[in-house]
């Protein structure tokens, strides 16, 4: 499994169309990437321009056909300036 955690920091006045495109972006990976098994948007009312993703992946290569992905490039490209910032990290799992 291969996790990834993106923290976005929204520009004032940008949330609602960040988020509508966030939505359709995550839901596209969902449904047209095999190995994509989960991707949560989340936010917290107490930060209200932060925008918090959960992604699992079967592995590294899928997570990387999702950056090649049309749907993501289309959506990054739209995003690109209603961004402050954005952090991402990425995990492997520990196995026991």
């Amino acid at each position: 499994m291969f996790a990834v955690v993106v923290t976005f920091q929204v520009k004032a006045g940008h949330m609602a169309e960040f988020a509508r495109l966030m939505e359709t972006n995550a839901a596209t990976s969902l449904a047209q990437e095999p190995g994509c098994q989960r991707f949560d948007v989340c936010s917290d009312p107490s930060r209200p321009d932060e925008i918090f993703l959960y992604e699992l992946y079967d592995d590294r290569a899928a997570f990387d056909g999702h950056l090649q992905s049309p749907h993501f490039k289309t959506f990054d490209a739209a995003v690109a300036d209603m961004l402050a910032a954005k952090d991402v990290h990425t995990y492997v799992k520990v196995t026991s």
